[in-house]
């Protein structure tokens, strides 16, 4: 078990996991028909799902060129901690999962359950043919608030949407920073990746650039929500620590990635989430 929770880094779903819950209460708070705890677990338990067999397959599909980064040829499949056909097989009762709980939601969950497996899976393959690798995982985490919201309206709507940019953005600034770890591995081996393809200074600058959309969007769906002051504290840090994490990281100095990529990017998702959800309850 604590092979598999590593294989997939559990402890990672807290990046998207409090966007999916903003989508799921600003539904609640539409609705006005107080919460629906079945449904919330089942919102739950798709973005487990979802998100384990995605990075689980993006383990299984890299598996062999892993083997060769000394950076991850410890992770479990080219450690031989996990087989590779062990790791299907978790991948498959993942998606079979995901689609089940997507039935006991809703019809429009259920029809968009194999578009949403199809994103999450298929990133796994663009770093093989697109620098844009980054933006396509931004685009599968940042289903987590659409797809929640969805889940208890059955349809979409704006302010949902905005979150979901959010996430994008967010995302594919700071897996940009990550990314610079493996630079010079990717462009030899024929990988595609921003920084492969830009430098380090480039990647750096355009992750920056994309923080500072995300904070316009925070700002905007802030303002589209008709939010009050408990928002405003809630987007200030979550702002405050985006900026902060572009001081951890410089192009000759990478010895702080995983401060600025793990710590605060999760820092400041959960403390925004917290946040919004409670100036919806407690001043809405």
């Amino acid at each position: 078990m604590k092979n598999y929770l590593s294989l997939i880094k559990f402890s990672h779903t807290i990046f998207a996991l409090p966007f999916a819950l903003i989508g799921f209460f600003l539904a609640v708070d539409k609705q006005a028909e107080g919460i629906d705890w079945k449904l919330f677990v089942l919102v739950i338990l798709c973005m487990v799902f979802a998100r384990s067999a995605a990075m689980a397959f993006n383990r299984y599909i890299d598996r062999d060129i892993d083997k060769k980064n000394p950076r991850t040829a410890i992770r479990e499949i080219p450690a031989g901690l996990i087989s590779p056909q062990n790791a299907l097989f978790f991948i498959l009762v993942n998606c079979i999962l995901f689609v089940l709980c997507t039935y006991f939601i809703n019809t429009l969950c259920l029809a968009l359950s194999p578009v949403a497996l199809a994103v999450v899976l298929g990133y796994s393959y663009t770093k093989r043919f697109t620098a844009l690798c980054h933006f396509v995982l931004g685009v599968g985490l940042a289903l987590a608030p659409i797809g929640a919201y969805i889940a208890v309206t059955g349809v979409f709507e704006l302010l949902p949407v905005l979150y979901s940019f959010v996430v994008l953005f967010w995302v594919a600034g700071f897996d940009i920073i990550y990314a610079l770890q493996d630079e010079e591995f990717d462009r030899n081996l024929g990988l595609n990746s921003i920084p492969a393809a830009m430098g380090k200074a480039q990647a750096l600058r355009l992750s920056n650039v994309l923080h500072i959309i995300t904070a316009a969007l925070v700002i905007y769906a802030g303002i589209e929500g008709d939010f009050e002051w408990l928002y405003i504290i809630g987007a200030s840090i979550f702002i405050l620590l985006l900026t902060y994490q572009h001081f951890l990281v410089k192009p000759h100095d990478l010895s702080r990635v995983n401060l600025a990529f793990f710590t605060t990017n999760g820092i400041a998702s959960a403390i925004f989430g917290a946040f919004v959800i409670g100036d919806l309850f407690l001043l809405g």
